[in-house]
């Protein structure tokens, strides 16, 4: 079955004319599997995954999508990323799940911010701070304050390519610590809570145990009944994460080889389905051109009985979505979730 189907170059994606041709390939494999929630043991015997979506599932990327400052696609710049007001505006749609990203700062508080360095000017001169050497206050005292009138510290975003851009959204919001995104954010709303670590950075397995035991400490205190799942693209953080905890799903992230590290575990689907193997995590999510340059690993990855979920700026468009459906993916993280979720197509597989 799985030699039958061909690879979908990325050009091609956004183009439905071969879905018919590899549909009745596609159909062999296995379709998403049923809610049963962790379970770790069946009969006495240990399971490797014991995680089951429901249905297909579409997430929002850093709540209503993240922040691309110098886009000309006002779409990526409408509300501020990983914020409360991002976080309900996508609650909004008929998604189940937004993925949003967490680091602690020096004084031990779980944030809310995707980057590395948080970036501001004085007097003329841009100024970069690790978000994990500062404390929680100076962290909330950059960009719009919740006080009224109050000004906050200007807030600046570097790309990858080392440019500087000044943050500005059309729908602004304060900066926010996990405990406020658990505290304001609909009880409805699921939490893909991605564990933030620096590539550039080498980590002690105590520094990576003290930052997570911070985040689990509120995650206990405040979840309650809320769905919660956990990601990484750090192999030791979901192997940690996994073994402190039997409540919430670990999944790896991983872009399968677009780019390359020093951690080979990092490099290739095939390493990420290692990596969930030994340390007992519940799946895989991988970037999306990784998914369509080898459609094979959809199956290998069931196979192994792991779930599969992708991210990247190619689940913008639907047509992508939906082949992935056909394919036996179970889920997408999306930016544009207004328009993926009314998209033709999309609402028969994502409802309840």
């Amino acid at each position: 079955m799985a030699a039958a189907i061909e690879a979908v170059h990325v050009s091609d994606v956004p183009n439905l004319e071969q879905v018919s041709e590899i549909k009745a390939a596609l159909a062999l494999i296995k379709a998403p599997w049923s809610a049963q929630g962790v379970n770790e043991h069946d009969q006495g015997v240990e399971t490797k995954c014991g995680f089951k979506w429901p249905k297909f599932v579409v997430m929002g990327h850093r709540g209503s999508g993240m922040n691309v400052l110098q886009s000309s696609d006002n779409r990526m710049k409408s509300i501020k990323e990983n914020s409360i007001r991002s976080f309900n505006s996508a609650a909004q749609f008929p998604i189940d799940f937004i993925e949003f990203d967490v680091q602690v700062t020096k004084d031990d508080c779980p944030v809310i911010f995707h980057d590395n360095f948080i970036v501001t000017e004085e007097k003329g001169v841009f100024v970069e701070k690790r978000v994990t050497d500062i404390n929680r206050p100076e962290f909330l005292s950059y960009g719009p304050q919740k006080e009224l009138g109050k000004v906050g510290i200007p807030l600046f975003r570097k790309t990858k390519e080392g440019t500087i851009f000044e943050w500005k959204v059309e729908k602004d919001d304060p900066l926010c610590t996990l405990q406020d995104v658990f505290e304001n954010v609909d009880h409805s709303m699921g939490f893909n809570i991605e564990l933030k670590f620096d590539d550039q950075l080498v980590y002690k397995e105590e520094q990576l145990q003290h930052v997570l035991n911070v985040i689990w400490q509120v995650v206990n205190k405040y979840a309650k009944n809320r769905p919660i799942m956990f990601s990484s693209f750090q192999p030791d953080v979901v192997q940690l994460i996994r073994k402190m905890q039997n409540t919430y799903p670990v999944y790896f992230l991983t872009n399968g080889g677009s780019e390359i590290y020093k951690d080979v575990r990092r490099n290739s689907l095939e390493e990420a389905i290692k990596v969930c193997l030994a340390g007992g995590l519940h799946g895989i999510v991988s970037e999306v051109r990784a998914i369509l340059r080898d459609p094979n690993a959809v199956a290998r990855i069931k196979d192994s009985n792991l779930c599969l979920l992708t991210y990247g700026q190619l689940n913008n468009l639907p047509e992508t979505v939906y082949m992935q459906h056909l394919m036996g993916v179970e889920g997408v993280i999306v930016d544009l979730v207004g328009e993926i979720t009314k998209a033709e197509l999309i609402p028969e597989l994502i409802q309840h």
